[in-house]
């Protein structure tokens, strides 16, 4: 009886561990759909907005309306460091940037670099995580991921986002990301701890909501990290980032005109309401 037994539960076993598997190439395959619907979608976006942004960095907090052009962004800073700016000192960063090259292209320079970072994360996610299925939220599909022990992160970066856990809502209709959100389950050790390390528990919460006719844009960005650096550096990537009160702008506006939309724009988001 028990030898009859056996091969039963062997062969259950099987089905069950195929099944598995079969459930994380879906979810697998479905993320990489949803991957590449996004970096499509990305490419096509030639759209420019005005938003106000609320930028809670420990060492230098921010307030600010953004107006996006073809050049780069242009910024109208209401408060800094916990201080507020009269109108004519608004005015006059915004005139300093304006005449300021270089400035500008260190700014499209750094944004540049933001981008191809954001590319590189996203176009990680089928790779570096197992992905499972979890279940369905509104109009969002939830999926679960862990670190997938077989991939290499190609830098620190990556390692760092690849000892995450956590979990990722897709748009099902639109198949768009409507937010990642991750938590840090083992130190990343640089050279071996030799050069430093970043400490588990850290976390990051990435928001995203369709603010135009099939537009989306990261709303609220949370990261938490925690390390050390050459024993005595501290490594600490603590940040609330926060957008709001979103609004096309013509495609082709100017640098100038984009000062206008902006000085136009109110002391801060009570008036919106």
């Amino acid at each position: 009886m028990m030898r009859a037994t056996i091969p039963w539960l062997l062969a259950a076993c099987v089905i069950g561990s195929s099944a598995a598997q079969i459930q994380a190439q879906d979810a697998r395959a479905f993320v990489e759909r949803a991957v590449q619907n996004e970096l499509a979608k990305d490419a096509a976006d030639h759209t420019r907005w005005l938003y106000y942004e609320d930028d809670r960095k420990p060492e230098s907090p921010v307030k600010q309306w953004v107006a996006d052009t073809a050049n780069g962004s242009l910024k109208r800073i209401l408060q800094l460091d916990g201080h507020r700016l009269s109108q004519s000192e608004q005015l006059d960063r915004l005139n300093r940037f304006l005449g300021d090259t270089s400035a500008q292209a260190k700014a499209r320079k750094s944004s540049s670099h933001d981008d191809a970072q954001a590319t590189e994360m996203l176009q990680m996610l089928p790779k570096a995580f197992i992905w499972t299925k979890t279940g369905e939220q509104g109009d969002n599909t939830i999926l679960h991921f862990k670190p997938d022990p077989n991939f290499r992160p190609p830098d620190l970066e990556a390692r760092v986002f690849a000892a995450m856990e956590g979990d990722m809502a897709v748009d099902t209709r639109q198949l768009r990301i409507a937010s990642l959100k991750g938590k840090m389950i083992q130190d990343v050790k640089i050279m071996g701890g030799l050069l430093g390390e970043l400490n588990a528990g850290g976390m990051f919460d990435v928001e995203r909501r369709e603010t135009g006719d099939g537009i989306w844009q990261i709303t609220e960005t949370h990261v938490h990290i925690n390390g050390h650096a050459l024993i005595f550096k501290t490594i600490s990537e603590q940040e609330d980032d926060i957008k709001t009160h979103f609004k096309q702008l013509p495609q082709s506006i100017t640098m100038q005109q984009a000062k206008n939309e902006l000085m136009q724009a109110p002391e801060g988001t009570v008036a919106l309401r």
